[in-house]
């Protein structure tokens, strides 16, 4: 499935001209880097549909408020709280210690 996470643009950078910009989005908090090509339009304050780290439509504070409220009661973004990582699953360095026998 695919899916769009709503966040909020806190900072446009990096604007190579009117078309390849590129944003710091808020998600509930954690802030990544957004390319901004396909919204023109958008300005720091906006929500966007943030797909594979492109913002691919501005949204109300409403509709990303309540996409948000849905998705966490989903549990689908889990990914984005935990950087790509569930916290079930062990990281590589965990698996690497515990391979290596160093974790005794």
């Amino acid at each position: 499935m695919c899916l769009a996470i709503p966040g909020k643009i806190i900072s446009i950078d990096n604007q190579i001209d009117d078309i390849f910009r590129f944003a710091k989005v808020s998600f509930d908090g954690i802030i990544k880097d957004v390319n901004l090509a396909m919204v023109p339009e958008a300005k720091i304050g906006d929500y966007v549909l943030v797909h594979v780290g492109s913002a691919i439509s501005i949204v109300d504070e409403k509709e990303a408020r309540e996409t948000m409220d849905i998705l966490y009661q989903m549990d689908e973004i889990t990914e984005l709280s935990y950087g790509n990582q569930p916290p079930e699953y062990p990281s590589m360095d965990e698996k690497n210690e515990k391979s290596s026998g160093t974790d005794q």
